[in-house]
């Protein structure tokens, strides 16, 4: 699974004939991937053990930015799925983060940056940040390759109130692609709310059949 900010690219830049890779770097690395892959299964305890051995190890280097990353990772995924609460591991690391990183904190939150503040976003979310009207918003956030990333941007345009109909129903089929239970709940609740403030109740009762089923 690619993450939202490309931490296999600090972690794991040993290869070819760079020296062997530290065990900091695979142990944290691996612990990511799984800890994002737990959380959005809806595995709270194993995203929990696998988030702690990642802090474990990348405390074990002393370089914060590394801490801030991960905890941003961990935190895209809450709005991926929805999840619109306080990032307080990264909280705890604010004072020490870079320009670059309490944007997209920012960001996650819910707080555009400014247009000259948007090309230190990811870069996946760049355009997703300086879209304007619902087409183009929805342009831009199909145009993103990695599911994760697109289900927070969708996040994010939900949070700031700029997520129309196509981006729920993108989100939606994102989660049920990747078969991301914890999200998928999450996007169909907003649709079935959707439908019945609209008077639909049609539509929200095939939507919430579709939530029983997800729900087991």
């Amino acid at each position: 699974m690619k993450k939202t900010i490309v931490i296999a690219a600090l972690l794991l830049s040993g290869c070819g004939n760079n020296p062997p890779v530290p065990d900091w770097q695979m142990t944290a690395h691996g612990s990511i991937e799984r800890a994002t892959a737990a959380y959005m299964s809806g595995n709270a305890r194993v995203e929990a053990a696998e988030s702690a051995r990642a802090r474990e190890a990348l405390s074990s280097t002393g370089k914060v930015e590394l801490l801030i990353r991960a905890e941003l990772i961990r935190c895209a995924a809450r709005v991926a799925s929805l999840v619109f609460e306080d990032c307080a591991g990264y909280d705890k690391l604010a004072q020490d983060a870079g320009t670059a990183d309490r944007i997209y904190a920012a960001y996650l939150a819910g707080h555009l940056p400014s247009l000259t503040d948007i090309v230190l976003l990811p870069e996946q979310h760049r355009a997703v940040a300086a879209a304007n009207g619902d087409a183009a918003v929805v342009s831009a956030v199909q145009a993103i390759a990695d599911p994760l990333s697109r289900l927070v941007a969708s996040g994010v345009l939900l949070r700031t109130g700029r997520a129309n109909p196509q981006i729920l129903a993108d989100a939606v089929e994102t989660a049920s692609a990747q078969g991301w239970r914890r999200p998928l709940l999450a996007w169909l609740g907003v649709q079935a709310l959707r439908a019945e403030q609209a008077g639909d109740s049609a539509e929200a009762q095939r939507i919430k059949r579709r939530i029983a089923l997800v729900g087991g």
